[in-house]
């Protein structure tokens, strides 16, 4: 697909993978709609998305709100008459042990992680087989290959994701729509504002699993996924490994996750208190309207590496058992 001057709609726009996506979508002469709950970070995207010569616009959207995720379908097309990419990337979290977590905080990752992508690729859909082409991007997780401690709703979540991709690009072949893709982009441990934002009940401070990558390495897969459409590509090499592992060695490889969340994911030292995060209302923190959390993205410090070689050193040892 052609970049320049396609239509694309990116969700969870506000901060992280998001907002790292609609700005390189408007590097490459994408006219962009941006949506989010943050109604003022989303300005913001959009004048920077200005600055790089793209059009822009910005809805403020709910994406657990159906009727919300319609009116930015028809605001997109009512503007600017087709949509081209449509991103699904909009996501809460919580870190708790299962027991703790309240119940309505669990139902609200499942209504925006879940429920929030199905109300977008039904949007995207409709409007893709009205025009004949496009490009449908979810944006899932390593976490949905291997599951994490202290996340069910978000592991399950970004599992569901996975499966709606393959139940999606199924239906299309069984229609002859060839002209419409379905791609689902796989990110690793990503540096963004999330891990302030999630809720959280262990009472200890919460910062990205090593190796940590950059947001800016997601956006890249995404724009490249939309030009040329995969089924599934994982961000991240120590991701891709975990994810290769887990399926020849699954006890070992769910061992391991284990202790790195246990030991890097939530900080030995620094204590927080008991929050819902953003799972109702968005952060009004500026630094929460970033590309970055500041977890060092770019960076690999020798624990990194260390870390990074055990992971590859097994995924190795895994692929030379699935060959025999």
């Amino acid at each position: 697909m052609r970049i320049r001057d396609s239509v694309v709609v990116v969700t969870g726009a506000s901060s992280g993978i998001g907002r790292a996506t609609a700005l390189r979508f408007a590097r490459k002469g994408a006219v962009v709609v941006v949506a989010a709950r943050r109604e003022e970070a989303l300005r913001s995207l959009v004048e920077r998305c200005q600055r790089r010569g793209a059009r822009a616009l910005a809805v403020p959207t709910d994406m657990s709100d159906a009727e919300a995720v319609k009116r930015l379908a028809a605001r997109t097309v009512a503007e600017f008459g087709r949509i081209d990419v449509w991103v699904n990337n909009a996501a809460v979290g919580f870190v708790a042990p299962f027991l703790d977590v309240p119940i309505e905080d669990f139902r609200r990752v499942i209504d925006v992680n879940v429920m929030g992508y199905f109300h977008g690729s039904r949007a995207a859909l409709r409007q893709m087989r009205r025009q004949g082409s496009g490009v449908l991007v979810n944006v899932s997780s390593i976490v949905g290959e291997v599951p994490q401690p202290y996340t069910a709703a978000y592991s399950m979540s970004k599992a569901a994701v996975k499966a709606l991709g393959v139940s999606l690009r199924s239906e299309l072949f069984l229609d002859g729509l060839s002209t419409i893709k379905v791609s689902t982009v796989l990110p690793a441990s990503i540096d963004t504002p999330y891990y302030r934002q999630a809720a959280n009940y262990t009472g200890r401070e919460l910062a990205p699993v090593p190796p940590v990558y950059a947001a800016e390495r997601v956006a890249r897969t995404i724009v490249d996924v939309a030009r040329f459409p995969r089924r599934e590509v994982a961000v991240g090499p120590l991701g891709k490994a975990f994810a290769l592992q887990h399926k020849v060695m699954p006890r070992t490889t769910e061992t391991l996750m284990a202790v790195l969340v246990r030991r890097t994911h939530l900080s030995r030292t620094r204590t927080a208190p008991r929050t819902p995060g953003n799972l109702y209302e968005p952060s009004a923190a500026p630094r929460d309207a970033e590309v970055s959390g500041g977890y060092g993205g770019r960076r690999r410090t020798a624990r990194r590496r260390i870390v990074g070689a055990g992971v590859l050193a097994g995924a190795a040892l895994a692929a030379r058992r699935l060959r025999r």
